[in-house]
């Protein structure tokens, strides 16, 4: 994953101090829209980092490709994944108890390390680890048994095959433009592990990374992407693929408006870091992790939310509890969460909100402990009914400030009883009659004619 990212919505990212722009959607969106319909009403997804890097706990392929670490030492690491510990169908079934409808794993990371049997070189962990096994097949099995969207993270560089250009932050092996038949012995190499990828397992997701160090020409993206679909027409392809991705992919930072392109998943980690590092106590709690979902989610987008097993293979228990707390509240509340649409405009109602697809009922994201009534402005539409999920007594509504006189609708106060409150996070359900129809003019006055 990139390293000391900030997001911001204008399409700029800030890479390791270097300005770098996300391309351009190239794929038009009806074209893709139908294929899409899974990714939008999944909701959430989980992110599994897991490679020789969770051996020592420091950064996944950075650690010496900045020089924290000497490359001989972080490649040492190969002796020490034993995967001992790793429980496919354990992780699997944790995975669908979070409510996740999507789950996507590592399959090779910038190390150039496969964690399936690849042909396409010596460099994996059936060969170069006492793990001497395929980390990938059993865990999709058991993603799919239950029902689960299984995803491959693919690192398109690859610091440790000799025919890639990259290696350390301040020094390469060669430049491609002056060595053309090296760059394309790497292409053949990287399309092939993609080739065994689709092939072996058919992910239903692409999760491509690394996309920045080349170019769209250099990298061959439209190949790359025809060659998947060729396998799968199904299959979709997140954003780093210089513009022939089908969805954007925010990492680590929340956009404070809503993204311009249809689709999109917010990329975060449960602490500070993606793959397992035993320091790192900076644990989002269960409410923070909601909270930041629902907020996707009323932005129309998704959550990705990482975890970091040990280099034994295991989960460490607080990442087990904020699943296990996450998959509790979406039992009680994922009917305002997973196949809804984004919610009503920003200043209509002062924090997170969805809409079912036909837009007559509107849920409403409450934190834990309110004692003020909820403010919805602008609503034109009557209320049938108020509720809070997990319990059907009515709310009452009260309208507020509407003149008989003037078309301007009133404000409407609702107030949830502490007693019906959510440990972490209320959804009010309010039923509407007839379709959303909100005011979004200035008000009006009274004028003597």
């Amino acid at each position: 994953m990139f390293k000391n990212i900030s997001f911001a919505i204008i399409t700029l990212l800030l890479l390791s101090g270097q300005n770098a722009v996300w391309a351009q959607h190239q794929i038009p969106p009806a074209e893709i829209k139908n294929k899409m319909q899974w990714f939008a009403d999944a909701k959430l997804g989980i992110f599994i980092h897991y490679g020789i890097y969770s051996v020592k706990g420091i950064d996944e392929s950075w650690s010496f490709h900045n020089k924290k670490i000497s490359y001989p030492d972080y490649m040492s690491q190969l002796q020490g994944l034993t995967a001992s510990n790793y429980k496919p169908a354990q992780l699997a079934e944790l995975i669908q108890q979070s409510g996740a409808r999507y789950a996507v794993m590592t399959t090779k990371h910038h190390d150039g390390v496969a964690l399936w049997d690849s042909k396409k070189g010596p460099l994996n962990v059936v060969k170069k680890t006492p793990a001497k096994r395929d980390l990938l097949k059993p865990l999709y099995d058991a993603l799919r048994q239950r029902g689960v969207k299984v995803g491959a993270y693919f690192s398109l560089i690859d610091w440790s095959h000799p025919d890639y250009p990259g290696f350390l932050k301040d020094s390469s092996r060669y430049d491609i433009k002056t060595q053309p038949a090296k760059w394309s012995a790497f292409l053949t190499f990287m399309n092939g592990q993609l080739n065994e990828l689709a092939t072996q397992y058919n992910p239903d997701l692409w999760w491509f990374d690394g996309d920045w160090e080349h170019s769209a020409a250099e990298w061959d993206a439209p190949g790359i992407r025809k060659a998947l679909l060729s396998h799968n027409p199904n299959t979709i392809i997140n954003g780093r693929l210089q513009g022939y991705g089908d969805y954007d992919t925010p990492e680590q930072n929340f956009p404070v408006s809503r993204p311009g392109y249809n689709w999109w998943e917010l990329c975060m980690t449960v602490n500070d870091n993606w793959g397992y590092q035993p320091q790192d106590k900076n644990f989002k709690t269960p409410y923070e992790i909601i909270s930041i979902f629902t907020d996707a989610v009323s932005y129309g987008g998704n959550l990705l939310l990482d975890i970091g097993p040990k280099g034994d293979g295991s989960i460490p228990d607080e990442e087990v509890n904020i699943l296990k707390e996450l998959g509790a509240w979406n039992k009680k509340n994922g009917e305002g969460v997973f196949n809804t649409i984004a919610g009503m405009p920003q200043g209509h109602y002062y924090g997170a909100s969805t809409m079912s697809k036909d837009s007559s009922v509107v849920y409403l994201f409450v934190p834990a402990k309110t004692s003020a009534p909820l403010l919805i402005k602008g609503l034109k539409n009557k209320i049938k009914k108020a509720t809070v999920l997990g319990d059907n007594t009515p709310l009452t509504a009260k309208i507020v400030g509407k003149i008989s006189w003037s078309a301007v609708p009133g404000l409407v106060y609702i107030t949830v009883p502490e007693d019906k409150q959510d440990k972490y996070m209320s959804v009010v359900k309010i039923e509407l009659e007839g379709k959303l129809d909100l005011y979004h003019g200035k008000g009006g006055f009274l004028t003597n004619e």
